[in-house]
């Protein structure tokens, strides 16, 4: 293993037992270089921010930024499908899965990695959906999206319930894209 693979597991692994100690919002890439024993300039040189070092340290099979551009690029007409195959795709990962799981079952401080999850995903994807969406209450019609859309990995690649867990992709995408789009745009 070479010297830089050796710093960005470091890094990676500082920025695992921040998040679980201080949240997502807590955590901040000078705090993450301190206690992998580098120079914020050396996490940088991985990570432009913390977004990206949150998807490195949880294995997510994308970056957010850019996969959120890819989402949003084509306009709201098939949105939800979108995000239903994002999803899937995410939780599909064995690495994204089991770092997202570890993540909710944080055992004793449970409730501090609900709130780094929950951060997440207001900073990263919530907040910047609900701008794009043009209706009221655009917040709320993402958080009942994003609910839809966690209570569906879960069900399907946590609690393995069937036939949920071993329905094709297109089939989840084809019976829960429309509810998602539902729930962005009421219509």
């Amino acid at each position: 293993m070479s010297t830089a693979d050796e710093v960005r597991r470091s890094v990676l692994d500082a920025a695992r037992s921040a998040y679980a100690a201080r949240g997502f919002l807590g955590t901040s890439i000078r705090g993450v270089a301190a206690a992998a024993g580098v120079a914020p300039e050396v996490v940088r040189r991985y990570y432009d921010n913390r977004e990206e070092l949150f998807a490195a340290a949880m294995r997510l099979p994308y970056e957010p930024a850019a996969a959120l551009a890819a989402l949003l690029g084509p306009g709201l007409d098939g949105l939800g499908e979108r995000l239903v195959r994002i999803t899937l795709t995410t939780f599909s990962d064995p690495e994204a899965l089991e770092e997202l799981t570890t993540l909710m079952r944080a055992g004793a401080d449970a409730a501090g990695a609900s709130a780094t999850l929950r951060e997440f995903l207001e900073v990263a994807i919530v907040d910047r959906v609900a701008t794009r969406l043009g209706v009221p209450d655009a917040r709320m019609r993402v958080a009942l999206a994003a609910s839809h859309l966690v209570g569906v990995a879960v069900t399907r690649y946590v609690l393995k319930l069937e036939p949920l867990a071993s329905a094709s992709d297109e089939e989840v995408v084809r019976m829960v894209g429309p509810a998602v789009q539902a729930a962005l745009l009421g219509r």
